[in-house]
């Protein structure tokens, strides 16, 4: 199998990670902490964006569906898409929106602290009618949808409601990323891809059920066809209806856990879209999630990358 260029579209909650990078040789005088001398300090799209970055590293074409404010951190933010190549006509402007900002302090491959600026807000109905009404145009031509939930406000449940149902009429698949306690929201999504402790509370049974129990729960609450739960070192467990597969992780050398929940949704999404597997999709997931931990901060996974590792690809 190949991962031959699809149309993604990508909608999902927008913020701008900043990574300041330097060393640490004292404590602070002033308190018990470290004094981090900056050498370096970079900016990249995160969120929602970090799984647009990992789909274009695929060799995708993508288009962004979401929202930044009126400000620094959304310049970054679109200029850096735009960079890639991404379709940002739909990235909306929101003056009543701050651009979320998560700065991550890291000294000798370590991430020492993390600071968020960023204050969520529930989509206006204004912006809310008006992306619903772009929908039927930028589905067009569109292979599969992928949605990147932060909790940020931008995918409103009448929002996530009209997306999954345009998706559904045009009989293109949805995969999503999820966040909070009710699923329910995603009703009628494709594939669903929580971590494991995300499932334990969306199913609501308590701590000590057994996975099995807890994905047959999700599967017939929610109405999905498939959920597929990452379990950091455990690896990935396939479910669909009765059926589980489980992919055990295939790590190297663990670094940093950041942003492989949004590789793992960018592969998973560019592999269906190419036919692959149920099956299939989650192996290259696996492993591209084991790549993504073996570096620092959010890192992308490119195809050479899984061509390296992976039995499922066979490059040209």
């Amino acid at each position: 199998m190949n991962l031959n260029p699809k149309k993604i579209l990508v909608a999902g909650d927008f913020m701008l990670d900043v990574y300041t990078i330097g060393d640490v040789q004292r404590i602070s005088p002033e308190a018990p902490v470290p004094v981090l001398r900056v050498s370096d300090e970079s900016r990249r799209a995160g969120g929602a964006g970090n799984a647009i970055l990992n789909l274009v590293s695929l060799g995708m074409e993508v288009v962004a569906l979401g929202r930044v404010g009126v400000d620094e951190g959304g310049d970054h933010f679109v200029q850096a898409l735009a960079d890639e190549g991404v379709d940002v006509s739909s990235v909306m402007r929101d003056p009543s929106f701050q651009t979320p900002i998560k700065n991550r302090m890291i000294a000798a491959g370590q991430q020492l602290v993390r600071i968020d600026y960023e204050t969520p807000s529930t989509l206006s109905s204004t912006l809310e009618n008006e992306i619903s009404a772009a929908l039927p145009t930028l589905l067009k031509g569109v292979d599969m949808v992928a949605i990147s939930d932060y909790a940020k406000g931008f995918l409103s449940p009448p929002l996530l409601c009209t997306l999954i149902e345009q998706a559904r009429s045009y009989q293109i698949p949805v995969v999503v990323d999820p966040k909070g306690r009710d699923f329910t929201r995603y009703r009628g999504s494709t594939l669903i891809k929580p971590n494991l402790s995300e499932a334990l509370t969306a199913a609501g049974l308590g701590f000590e059920a057994t996975l099995d129990e807890v994905a047959h729960h999700i599967l017939q609450e929610v109405g999905i066809e498939t959920l597929m739960v990452t379990r950091s070192q455990e690896g990935i467990s396939l479910f669909n209806g009765e059926t589980r597969q489980d992919f055990p992780a295939q790590v190297h050398d663990l670094k940093d856990v950041t942003g492989a929940g949004d590789t793992v949704l960018a592969v998973v999404t560019a592999a269906l879209a190419n036919h692959m597997t149920l099956a299939e999709a989650a192996e290259l997931a696996n492993i591209a999630a084991g790549i993504a931990i073996e570096r620092i901060g959010c890192a992308r996974v490119s195809k050479s990358d899984l061509y390296t590792r992976s039995s499922v690809l066979n490059p040209k």
